[in-house]
């Protein structure tokens, strides 16, 4: 019944006619299925008949679902078919559902959602529905709210309506929810990580945590951040190699940047080395973290000739650095191969993506970067892809990136960029732009009058406030 509207007429003698056909087709294609494939598994091309049934797709699941409760251990060749078609079907109805929803803009997000739309994926024949864990994600928040009173009966978070969307400003009220949260989950409910059976598949289907109350990282991080935002508390996820975190954002203005806490990480993998030297899955991730931020090429070639070293049968790759050609190679910009260059070395810049400042030390007439990391940093979805320049920068936050041009833009208020190989490129800071030391002078000689045109050409752009 909850396939109809109350307030629809519905002739009942046509609808049981159409069920009562649909009913003798599915039972005619499953009793065909054993003859079809009994020698082999079922292909994929062997469900072609059923997506070009007649009738509501409704009806047709419903006699696959009479064909699998049949009383007793008989019609089992029957059973087994209904459940295999039954299984696709579902499937397939929430693959397009599911891609249907990564078609939502970026500023669509419900991380809820898409794991509910796994966890149907994963489980089709259990009855799974996003209403129904909400529900209980809902009861969460009330046991919270009922705890959040006995700290501060006045807090904003108690006069939320359900579906609401809205940000705790102030810090203290932040925190007041969070240990409510804390309360409620671990002490009160007894949710915890499987330690026991970490790789259980049951760990991340969303209704199962809820059900068993334990999961690993990445489904109670989900669980965690779904009932903060609903108490305004924003939190962030936080993709950590072989790990996975969130963070609290401590409001929603002047939070840190998405890229801030990449030194953090990297001075953690630094720690772990020091103490236990020379192991080969630390450097691994040491590599994976540098190669898929994009930072220092050079060092992640490093850090794999040494796991080769240490190990020479890692994965059978054999990796070679490229010799070193005799002589320098000068980058002229009178080049007509660099006429599409359009920043200089030495200019403050801002990531229109990523908000970070950083300082330009080189620059390529397109991406030298390899097909894989072209693919992993999803250049292709760029409006000019690769073809068009990208810089080295070094970037505030400590890192060393590699930008594209049209994801860059002049910093009309430039600050001196806090990074330790700032002296390795740069000679002074002249309060607007970096003067290349001698070394880098070499590699890219500049025109001084085109640097002075666009140093100007800055400061008239933030004279007039005009974003440039």
């Amino acid at each position: 019944m909850k396939h109809y509207s109350p307030t629809d007429y519905v002739n009942w003698l046509e609808e049981y006619k159409v069920r009562q056909k649909a009913g003798l087709e599915a039972r005619k294609i499953v009793a065909s299925f054993s003859k079809r494939f009994f020698s082999e598994h079922v292909p994929c091309n062997g469900f072609s008949d059923i997506e070009n049934l007649e009738g509501p797709e409704i009806f047709f699941e419903d006699e696959l679902v009479c064909i699998l409760n049949m009383e007793g251990r008989k019609a089992l060749t029957w059973k087994y078919y209904a459940k295999k078609i039954l299984y696709y079907l579902r499937q397939q109805k929430i693959l397009n559902n599911l891609k249907a929803f990564l078609q939502q803009p970026d500023d669509y997000e419900s991380y809820l959602e898409s794991a509910v739309y796994i966890d149907q994926y994963c489980n089709p024949l259990s009855d799974i529905s996003l209403k129904d864990i909400q529900a209980q994600i809902d009861s969460i928040v009330e046991l919270v709210c009922k705890t959040l009173r006995g700290i501060n009966c006045r807090h904003h978070s108690l006069g939320f309506k359900a579906g609401e969307s809205s940000m705790i400003m102030e810090i203290e009220l932040q925190s007041q929810v969070l240990d409510a949260m804390n309360y409620v989950l671990y002490d009160q409910l007894k949710f915890k990580g499987n330690r026991v059976d970490y790789y259980n598949a049951l760990n991340l289907y969303m209704h199962q945590v809820l059900i068993r109350r334990t999961g690993i990282p990445i489904s109670m991080s989900l669980l965690y951040l779904t009932i903060a935002r609903q108490l305004g508390v924003p939190l962030e996820s936080v993709n950590f190699p072989s790990h996975f975190l969130l963070r609290w954002c401590q409001g929603t203005e002047g939070r840190e940047g998405i890229d801030q806490s990449y030194q953090l990480l990297r001075d953690s993998l630094d720690l772990y080395l020091a103490m236990y030297l020379d192991q080969v899955q630390l450097l691994l991730l040491q590599a994976r973290l540098y190669f898929h931020l994009g930072i220092w090429p050079e060092k992640v070639l490093d850090i794999l000739q040494h796991i080769q070293t240490l190990d020479p049968g890692q994965h059978g790759v054999h990796i070679e650095r490229k010799k070193e050609e005799v002589g320098v190679e000068v980058k002229l910009r009178s080049d007509e191969k660099h006429r599409d260059v359009c920043y200089s070395i030495g200019l403050i810049m801002k990531h229109k993506r990523y908000g970070y400042n950083c300082v330009i030390y080189s620059w390529d007439p397109t991406c030298m970067m390899g097909h894989e990391w072209i693919r992993n940093m999803n250049v292709h979805s760029l409006p000019h892809g690769h073809h068009q320049p990208f810089y080295n920068v070094l970037v505030e936050d400590g890192s060393c990136r590699y930008a594209a041009q049209e994801n860059l833009e002049y910093n009309v208020e430039p600050q001196e960029i806090s990074h330790p190989d700032v002296g390795r490129y740069f000679s002074e800071f002249t309060g607007t732009h970096y003067i290349p030391n001698a070394e880098l002078e070499i590699w890219y000689p500049e025109d001084l009058e085109f640097v002075y045109e666009m140093v100007q050409n800055i400061y008239s752009a933030k004279k007039e406030n005009i974003d440039e």
